[in-house]
């Protein structure tokens, strides 16, 4: 039987030219790459793994608070794209709404008030489920682009230098990535053990009526990327 297809109207479109017109001087950390590659990125990887447009559109504007907080809001964003969207793109945000015209909370408080957000999230729901597949899917590309950068590094003998560029130091920044593979694993997993530890209590394959679960690869390569990333030099 054919799967359903999702069908992207004005509002992505509408969605994909806020997205490009916010972020149009932003650049990936440490690199002179536009910010959009991987807003794009993200976007696919939703699409790929069953996504609805709803959540296409909310991986396109994912950072939209985060970054510009003083060019949009949620009440803009509800405006134009609907309070669902607005609903998961503020899942996916990890700075508190009384701080997003001001300076951030440090950045372990940060990621710990992230990390239990998601914890509470139970993906038999389908809005949880929204959110937590917009979340996966832009840690999986931001763990691909540190690898990536990582590999450059230590091919230069530089592979300390590389996580200088970042605002915590290695040991932080790879807690926090193994933190996240544990609770992606717990939340999305197909009922394995994974090398890191984390426990898998049960299998779980949502689709959000696609009958696309969520792709095992992703958190196969999202493991994959930790280990590399935690490799003594």
């Amino acid at each position: 039987m054919e799967k359903a297809k999702v069908v992207l109207t004005k509002k992505f479109r509408e969605g994909l030219q806020y997205a490009a017109m916010l972020h149009c001087n932003d650049f990936r950390k440490g690199t002179g790459i536009p910010y959009i590659a991987h807003l794009l990125s993200v976007c696919s990887l939703v699409l790929y793994s069953g996504g609805r447009e709803e959540e296409a559109v909310a991986a396109l504007l994912h950072d939209a608070l985060e970054d510009h907080p003083q060019e949009t809001s949620p009440e803009e964003l509800k405006d134009r794209f609907g309070e669902e969207v607005t609903r998961i793109i503020e899942g996916c945000t990890d700075t508190p709404k009384e701080y997003r015209e001001g300076p951030k909370p440090p950045w372990r408080e940060r990621k710990e008030k992230y990390l239990k957000h998601l914890r509470d999230l139970k993906p038999s729901q389908d809005a949880d489920l929204r959110v937590l597949r917009v979340a996966l899917a832009d840690k999986l590309d931001n763990v691909r682009s540190m690898v990536a950068d990582y590999r450059c590094y230590r091919q230069k003998g530089q592979a300390e230098a590389f996580w200088n560029r970042f605002n915590a130091k290695k040991e932080e920044q790879l807690w926090f990535l193994r933190e996240l593979l544990a609770l992606f694993n717990e939340k999305l997993g197909n009922g394995k053990t994974s090398s890191t530890g984390a426990v898998v209590d049960e299998k779980i394959d949502r689709s959000l009526g696609n009958d696309v679960p969520i792709p095992p690869y992703f958190l196969e390569e999202f493991e994959q990327a930790v280990q590399e990333l935690g490799q003594r030099t």
